[in-house]
């Protein structure tokens, strides 16, 4: 009796595209700029868009991790991203998913990180709050976003789920954010991840001139 050739391993399907999560340092704030700029467009703000790069470096980096500002990072890469050093705060979180086409991005020369194929795809930025109602601390993600290139494919779940597990790990009570009201496809993402959205609530904001009066009223 003739000997058959084992089975052939069928090839993967698709084209592995490699992303890593992890604290963004003051040399991002470049990146960061850039991608705030690019929220703002998004979401339709430009006109409230004034912060630089000065600014940012001066006020972002001024405490440990997690006890004030943080950001996340969000790199891809079509290769593998290395074993990461020892981080004293935060252990870079590392995957692949698997993607039919390859993602054409034409601004990867300007979010370029580090070599020739690590791109910044997306950010969050949160703080510590209070609740108090509960009596226990959370987090407050004032912002997240993914480049428009890099959408729908997970990662922003990917991001928000780095901060749900930062805040389970520190014992903290919640997490929470805010939602544009006309962002339809947002809602629908949080609500499918298990967030309720509070519809009676509103933003109030002062600022500005005034924010001014108010500090000198009587």
């Amino acid at each position: 009796m003739a000997a058959t050739a084992p089975p052939k391993t069928p090839a993967p399907v698709g084209r592995p595209l490699f992303s890593r999560i992890r604290l963004a340092t003051p040399l991002d704030v470049p990146h960061i700029h850039k991608l705030i700029h690019q929220m703002a467009v998004f979401e339709h703000l430009t006109d409230l868009f004034s912060a630089t790069e000065s600014a940012l470096s001066s006020t972002l980096f001024n405490s440990e991790p997690f006890h004030s500002f943080t950001i996340f990072i969000l790199e891809v890469s079509p290769n593998p991203f290395p074993e990461s050093t020892v981080e004293p705060f935060y252990k870079p979180t590392v995957w692949a998913v698997n993607l039919d086409l390859p993602i054409k991005d034409p601004d990867r020369d300007t979010f370029r990180s580090e070599g020739d194929d690590v791109v910044v795809a997306g950010f969050v930025l949160f703080f510590p709050n209070f609740p108090t109602l509960t009596g226990k601390p959370g987090f407050y993600v004032e912002d997240l976003f993914v480049r428009e290139y890099y959408r729908r494919k997970g990662f922003g779940k990917m991001l928000l789920t780095a901060v749900a597990k930062q805040t389970v790990a520190m014992g903290y009570e919640r997490m929470e954010w805010a939602v544009l009201d006309w962002n339809a496809n947002a809602i629908k993402f949080y609500e499918e991840m298990g967030a309720k959205v509070y519809q009676p609530w509103r933003i109030c904001r002062l600022t500005g001139e005034a924010l001014l009066a108010y500090r000198t009223a009587e």
